[in-house]
């Protein structure tokens, strides 16, 4: 099977996607953390989509925070009290300016605060992680 085959697949797989999405990519990372460590947790921070202004004002009022991570593993290990990950989608993906700070404060108070951009790199932080 040629690399050119192998991208057929994929996006016969993926509805014609050429690359996976920052959505994709973070399901197929929680489906495999859930498999491979099935007694942790893993939780969203639904911080980002659409929403109605309404939604939007309520969701801020019960503390929805701009920068906060996407995802958090809340167990904590010889060096941290837990461990947040912001997913982005391959290079293209930035940090903002409200991002880095919040990993920043993050950082400060004890935390292990990631940026993954692909699976493979999902699974090595988590395993390292969880090593510890």
């Amino acid at each position: 099977m040629t690399i050119t085959d192998l991208n057929k697949l994929w996006e016969k797989q993926n509805h014609g996607k050429a690359a996976p999405t920052e959505h994709d990519l973070q399901v197929e990372c929680v489906r495999w953390f859930r498999y491979q460590y099935p007694r942790e947790i893993i939780m969203a921070i639904p911080n980002g989509g659409y929403r109605t202004a309404k939604t939007a004002a309520i969701m801020k009022a019960e503390g929805q925070l701009a920068g906060v991570p996407d995802l958090f593993v809340p167990k904590a290990n010889a060096q941290y009290h837990g461990l947040w990950i912001e997913m982005k989608n391959g290079k293209a993906g930035r940090l903002s300016d409200t991002q880095k700070t919040i990993h920043d404060t993050l950082r400060q108070h004890g935390y292990q605060v990631e940026v993954c951009r692909d699976a493979v790199q999902f699974r090595s932080i988590i395993n390292q992680y969880m090593k510890n």
